[in-house]
């Protein structure tokens, strides 16, 4: 059922700041079983964002601003890759092979996206289309503090395209915070058809994706601290962009 893709926080109607969490969950719906996969697989970052989805509704509350989170694992279906993105279902993920996903066909991805993605994205686009265009788009989103056994040093990634009205500020900020900050690290935020490509860049919008290292979240009381100290951050750096 389409109107289980995702969980909407309403918000102020005034909002003008719409947050996103496209990898929130490690759930899937019923019929998936475990898609194959260990069911300790679930805690690890394979199947979501860890302390994302905590960060994103500390903020939603803080500002009384509207929220998209999507509500199944990225293992079922990406929700941040265009709908023609080959890895929308991945069949291998750092390491583990997928066998729910393995024999995925073109049919079943086209299946998973009408049910789960394109609900999604069209809540986005209505939400956006609703806000108008003084509305900013914010995703959070977090990494691992290591990979492939090396470390990263990055606290925070702040990623983008090619609009910087509210990168470039926020980057700052961050810095003036005593972060260390990640321009375009540990991702890029340049990806054709992802959602802040699709919603923000295609749109004209003010947008940023962010990245938080996941040991800084990794609890629910250390994700709603990292959000009382990321907001005033935020708050700021939208007011250096004149918003």
């Amino acid at each position: 059922m389409t109107e289980n893709a995702f969980e909407a926080i309403a918000g102020a109607k005034s909002s003008r700041i719409l947050l996103l969490c496209d990898h929130a969950s490690n759930a899937l719906p019923p019929g998936f079983g475990s898609l194959g996969l260990d069911q300790g697989l679930f805690g690890t970052h394979i199947a979501h964002d860890i302390g994302a989805a905590a960060v994103t509704r500390a903020l939603a509350a803080a500002w009384d601003a509207p929220a998209l989170l999507g509500r199944w694992s990225r293992l079922l279906i990406d929700l941040n890759r265009g709908a023609d993105d080959p890895t929308i279902v991945m069949k291998l993920s750092d390491g583990s092979i997928i066998p729910g996903n393995r024999d995925a066909d073109a049919a079943e991805v086209a299946r998973r996206i009408a049910a789960y993605h394109a609900p999604y994205h069209a809540a986005i686009a209505a939400e956006l289309d609703r806000m108008g265009p003084e509305a900013v788009l914010i995703s959070i989103h977090s990494f691992t503090p290591s990979w492939k056994a090396v470390p990263r040093k990055w606290e925070v990634g702040v990623l983008y395209d090619r609009d910087e009205r509210l990168a470039a500020p926020l980057m700052a900020r961050l810095e003036q915070a005593g972060f260390v900050v990640g321009d375009n690290e540990p991702y890029t935020g340049a990806l054709d058809g992802d959602t802040l490509n699709i919603h923000g860049t295609l749109r004209g919008l003010p947008h940023v994706l962010i990245e938080i290292r996941q040991d800084l979240i990794g609890s629910i009381g250390e994700a709603q601290d990292f959000a009382r100290r990321l907001k005033p951050i935020i708050d700021a750096a939208l007011v250096d962009m004149g918003k």
